[in-house]
């Protein structure tokens, strides 16, 4: 199904998904504050394990645990800000643009 103007019913209608973009990228900082935070919160368990191969152990074990927990964070969260702000822009933001007419409107319900 095509998308039209409700007002002229032109099929030309650009959307625009600026709160998806937005809540995206706040997700995606978020989540890797988090991941990150988690992981070297956790990083006494990642020493433990690379203490048996030494010092050098020890670091690559906390460090690719932080990597590891900011990339999953980050996964997470932008796509959980991802889908907040579709919500936003499909429910509240009138973000679809007629450009015969000008009309901004919604999808309906």
């Amino acid at each position: 199904m095509s998308l039209q103007c409700p007002r002229c019913h032109s099929p030309k209608v650009a959307s625009f998904h600026h709160a998806m973009k937005v809540g995206a990228a706040i997700g995606t900082v978020g989540g890797v504050a988090r991941g990150v935070g988690a992981a070297l919160a956790g990083g006494q368990a990642g020493a433990a394990i690379g203490a048996f191969a030494g010092p050098v152990g020890i670091t690559l074990g906390s460090v690719s645990g932080a990597i590891l927990g900011g990339l999953a964070g980050g996964v997470g969260g932008c796509a959980l800000g991802a889908q907040l702000g579709e919500s936003l822009d499909r429910h509240v933001l009138a973000h679809n643009l007629c450009l015969l007419c000008g009309h901004r409107f919604n999808l309906p319900a």
